[in-house]
């Protein structure tokens, strides 16, 4: 008798298993537009009606040692919203509405119902941010990952009118900056949030006072979608002149992404209340402002450039959308971002 598959590790029948159990999640996301059905070798899709000169837009991301916390808890139900996010709030920040969206799960020794779970939140995701789950990648490799770990990432892609794509380019200085609140950390400086929290489940337990919630809760929330509010938006004609979708190097490194040669950008700190956790992050660490601004999202989680005489539209629709906003800033002369 030889050396099977399976006794190196990798069990076809457990891999048939996951994708009968996610097969569900994936097809909740389906619309018109999807040709074929899960296991093909690739996934099909016919773009929508209405562009005179369609434009794709890609991103990829994955959800970073985030995932170290989730094995902690033994919660996967809820990260894969954090793929998802992390891909399509990079997408519609530059104006393009997302189409799809395919993960990546890879992984030492399968666990149908956790690989499922993963899609679970995938899928939601995916929802949420109105695009489809098209496919994906499983993969089971023996010796890579620890045992009960994974990990986990995404690519989308989504389409844009090319006169309508939001780069930037006509930002001016005296331009005012809105910020949108985050759900929390979101997916970003978790290296550092273990390194000063530890990853003992029942330690951590210590850290909760003031967050309103087990502290566990609040490290896991999953990043927020910024897709529906940003796209009605843009389609109730409000003229965005500039998104930033704030993930790692905070404020510091994403906000100067989107400025012209010659502009910076200045940041009222006092505009909005910091959330708990970023207060006790930063009373643990010891950081300065700047690098605390420099690592976290610090409760704003997408900002929007506006010309101050649009200002009134974009409240409007805001406000129409029930999105809790703040001034959080203006354009200025100069380079990179300064805090006061």
């Amino acid at each position: 008798m030889g050396i099977s598959y399976k006794d190196s590790g990798v069990d076809v029948n457990r891999g048939y298993e996951a994708v009968k159990l996610m097969k569900g999640y994936v097809k909740s996301t389906y619309n018109e537009n999807v040709l074929g059905d899960i296991g093909s070798f690739g996934g099909f899709l016919s773009l929508p009606k209405g562009y005179e000169k369609p434009v794709l837009v890609s991103g990829a991301d994955g959800v970073g040692t985030k995932l170290k916390l989730a094995f902690l808890a033994d919660r996967h139900d809820t990260i894969g919203i954090d793929a998802v996010a992390m891909c399509v709030n990079d997408i519609v920040a530059q104006g393009a509405r997302p189409l799809y969206f395919l993960d990546y799960f890879a992984t030492g020794g399968l666990d149908p119902k956790k690989a499922a779970d993963v899609v679970k939140g995938v899928s939601e995701g995916c929802k949420e941010a109105g695009c489809v789950l098209i496919g994906g990648e499983t993969a089971e490799m023996p010796g890579f990952y620890p045992p009960g770990e994974y990990d986990l990432a995404g690519f989308a892609t989504g389409i844009a009118e090319k006169s309508k794509i939001v780069s930037g380019k006509d930002i001016r200085d005296g331009d005012i900056l809105y910020g949108l609140f985050s759900s929390g950390l979101h997916s970003n400086g978790f290296s550092l949030v273990r390194k000063l929290l530890g990853e003992d489940i029942k330690e951590l337990s210590k850290y909760s006072d003031g967050l309103g919630c087990p502290v566990i809760d609040e490290l896991l929330k999953p990043t927020r979608i910024y897709v529906k509010t940003v796209l009605s938006l843009l389609d109730s004609g409000v003229a965005v002149k500039g998104m930033a979708h704030i993930t790692g190097g905070g404020f510091i490194e994403n906000i100067p992404r989107i400025m012209p040669e010659g502009l910076g950008c200045e940041i009222d700190t006092g505009a909005y209340e910091v959330p708990e956790i970023f207060k006790m992050l930063g009373r643990l660490s010891g950081l300065e402002k700047e690098e605390m601004y420099n690592t976290f999202n610090m409760g704003i989680g997408f900002v929007i450039a506006i010309s101050p005489s649009d200002e009134k539209a974009l409240r409007d629709a805001l406000d129409c959308l029930n999105e809790s906003y703040c001034v959080l800033g203006k354009v200025i002369r100069g380079s990179g971002v300064k805090l006061v």
